[in-house]
């Protein structure tokens, strides 16, 4: 296959679809200014020619991160098919209309809680952020939670590709994209 955004779309359906965790978490890898590295797993949200959407606080540690650095890397990994993908590249915010879209489509409670939690951030009890969480569901009790500004989505652009797929005797198959241009090499790597 040319196009390994398809690949990948074909991968998570054999995992099980966009709407099971377990084929859509991914390590998100983030680096700071300094290139100290940290990962944690998020949610793939979208996926696209455009490349690999997820969603989270601006003022998480990984959006601090990706303000100072703007690069990432993910990890999407299938025990159970013997398969994972890499995925390296450029991260923009995303527009603002596309992260209202699909804050708009959260449960009322995850929205609420966005606005809550100052993800990331030394917390002195649970119980604050219980009281957060309520203090915010009384506010926007009978109406649409809006999206906080300090929340919203990030697309992960790939410029380098890899799916690796188990084979007995760790005869792995491996093949990598790298973007040229606007179409994509493709590399077989050993093992």
């Amino acid at each position: 296959m040319t196009d390994p955004i398809s690949l990948l779309a074909q991968w998570i359906d054999d995992a099980g679809g966009s709407e099971a965790v377990e084929a859509i978490a991914m390590c998100l890898a983030t680096a700071d200014e300094h290139g100290r590295p940290s990962a944690r797993i998020v949610l793939l949200r979208g996926l696209d020619v455009r490349g690999l959407r997820f969603f989270t606080s601006y003022e998480s540690r990984k959006g601090r991160e990706l303000a100072e650095n703007p690069q990432a890397a993910a990890v999407l990994y299938w025990p159970q098919l013997h398969r994972q993908v890499r995925v390296e590249g450029d991260v923009v915010p995303l527009p603002e209309n596309e992260s209202d879209e699909y804050f708009s489509e959260r449960p009322r409670g995850h929205r609420i809680a966005a606005w809550a939690s100052e993800q990331s951030r030394v917390l002195e009890s649970y119980a604050v952020l219980e009281d957060r969480f309520a203090h915010f569901d009384a506010r926007f009790e009978g109406e649409d939670v809006p999206r906080p500004h300090s929340w919203g989505g990030y697309l992960l652009t790939p410029s380098r590709i890899e799916f690796w797929q188990g084979r007995p005797n760790r005869m792995h198959e491996r093949i990598e994209y790298t973007r040229v241009g606007n179409g994509w090499q493709t590399a077989r790597l050993q093992p």
